[in-house]
This record gives C-alpha cells, sequence and structure tokens, in this order.
C-alpha cells in the first residue's frame, strides 16, 4: 500500500528511476515516456508531464488508459513507434493506487493493492523481442464497474464535505458476464498473436497473464492447453494490481530464472470496459532487470 502523503507520481518516480539504472542509460537517453495511471494524481492534466518535469526531462510524455490492459495496449504502441523510427527508446510506466479509491468497507478493498512496473522499448537483434500481437476490444463488459466522484464527510472542511472518487461494481451481473467472457477473450487474442507469429501454442515456452484473482493463471493455462508449470501468479504477494500485474508478473518470472534467452513467451492481458490483447515475444539474450523486490 502507499504511504499517507505519497502520489502515484512518487511511485511512476521510483520506477521510471529503476528502469534506467537497470539498463545503464541516463533518464535524459529517453526519446518518449508513456504513462497510465489507475488513476491519475489530478483529473487533468494527468501524471505523464508531472514525472518527466520531476527528471528534468524534456521529451514527449502522454498519458493513455486501457483499464487494466494498459500494458499490453502500450506495448503494442510503443513497439509499433519503435519499429517506424519515430523513436529509439520509449519508457512505459503503469501504475496503481486502488487504496485511494476504493471504500476500505467495500468487499473490493479485500483484493485490490497498490504498485507500479515499467517497461523499456528499444530495438533488438533480429528475431528478438516483440514478434506479433492481438488486441481485441471488450466492450461487452461496459457497466461491470465505474468511479464515481462521492462526497466524504470525514474529511470535510467547515462542515463541506470533501469530494473524492470510489470504485463501485454494483452490477449483479458483473461476476457472470466478465466469467463468461473470459475464455473466449483470452483465446481469440492469444491464438490471434500466435497464427499472426507463425507458432502454435505447442511452441509456447512460458506464459504470462495479468492475475486479477488467486486462480487466472491456471484457468488461462486450461484454456489454452498450457502445462500450468509454465506460468507465474504474484497474486498472493500483491493482490490485485490491474495494470501493473502483467508486467509483475513477467518481472517475477524473468527475474527467478524461469524465463531464458530464446524462450518463446506470450503476454496476455484483460482490462473490464476496455481491452484485451497477447503478444508473442522472443525473449533476447541481453534484458536488463533490475532488483528483484525480494532481495532486501
Amino acid at each position: 500500500m502507499i504511504a499517507a502523503g505519497e502520489t502515484a507520481i512518487d511511485l511512476e518516480q521510483r520506477a521510471l528511476q529503476g528502469l534506467c539504472r537497470a539498463r545503464g542509460i541516463d533518464p535524459a537517453e529517453l526519446d518518449a515516456v508513456m504513462v497510465h495511471s489507475w488513476l491519475p494524481d489530478t483529473l487533468g492534466p494527468q501524471n505523464a508531464a508531472h514525472l518527466t518535469a520531476r527528471l528534468g526531462l524534456r521529451v514527449p510524455a502522454w498519458n493513455f488508459e486501457s483499464a487494466c490492459n494498459s500494458a499490453m495496449v502500450g506495448l503494442q504502441t510503443a513497439a509499433a513507434l519503435v519499429r517506424v523510427g519515430d523513436y529509439e527508446r520509449i519508457a512505459l510506466v503503469t501504475s496503481i493506487t486502488s487504496s485511494r479509491n476504493v471504500d476500505p468497507n467495500s468487499t473490493l478493498s479485500w483484493f485490490l493493492g497498490d504498485g507500479c512496473g515499467a517497461l523499456l522499448i528499444e530495438r533488438c537483434s533480429t528475431g528478438r523481442g516483440i514478434i506479433s500481437s492481438k488486441v481485441i476490444g471488450t466492450q461487452e463488459t461496459c457497466g461491470v464497474a465505474e468511479f464515481l466522484m462521492e462526497a466524504d464527510d470525514t474529511e470535510a472542511v467547515d462542515r463541506i464535505p470533501t469530494p473524492r472518487i470510489r470504485m463501485r461494481m454494483e452490477n449483479a451481473a458483473a461476476g457472470r458476464i466478465m466469467r463468461d467472457r473470459a475464455e473466449q477473450q483470452l483465446t481469440t487474442c492469444v491464438r490471434g498473436a500466435l497464427d499472426k507469429a507463425g507458432y502454435t501454442i505447442d511452441d509456447v515456452d512460458f506464459l504470462v497473464v495479468n492475475t486479477p484473482v488467486a486462480w487466472f493463471a491456471a484457468f488461462c493455462a486450461r484454456a489454452l492447453g498450457v502445462d500450468p508449470a509454465k506460468t507465474v501468479s504474484t497474486f498472493s504477494t500483491y493482490a490485485n494490481i490491474g495494470p501493473v500485474l502483467t508486467t509483475a508478473n513477467l518481472f517475477e518470472a524473468a527475474s527467478t530464472g524461469r524465463i531464458k534467452p530464446g524462450d518463446v513467451v506470450v503476454l496476455f492481458g484483460i482490462g473490464s470496459v476496455s481491452t484485451a490483447g497477447a503478444a508473442v515475444v522472443v525473449w533476447g539474450d541481453d534484458v536488463a532487470l533490475g532488483p528483484h523486490p525480494g532481495s532486501g
């Protein structure tokens, strides 16, 4: 959980600086920064420009949003921009600060966490890196969740309640809708990305998915026909950290040696009321990783 007085930009700054240290570059060597903050510290302008200003950067920096699938959408977008030569290095930062936006008495509060992750997208050797991707819309889940402005009497000033944004999931059919669509969204994205890359599910060495609940990695492995031993879940460590989950699970697998150079890795993320997406990655020989959070 974030500390009292801590902001999403604080988390994003640490993640971005840690990313650059791991890669052995100065933040000034970045060409662009993409930021997804769930939710940003201000409704607008959002965090990207403020984050880069803290680091003294004058590079293009913009915010984007695709709910819990933001890491995958950001990865697809950044890879395309690097591929066509518009930028050489793009930092992709995703953060979530649920504790600020969920009522502690809500049934949502037990499984939502705070966190931040960062990825660097740049050119790599031929046959390595992001080979293909497939993203679809999840408009069928519109209405399952929403953020509302509410009055908070506990922080009233001069008897005037303070406005606060709160997340709500009050649609009685929300769980059923997400459950019924999950497998179709997963298989459409993963098989679509594999087809584009010229691979089959039998070629996959490791599967990384976002894990909003404890059983999601096992569910995805079963639905795709992948050995559950080829998946990872950080849910028990971080709980549901939404858009950061795919990055966190990828880092966990790579930093513990479960992903090796040359491995075919499939990434998958799903976001309600936004998108779902998959990417096929051939793991590089010189991927830079920061220190593992459990290393002390």
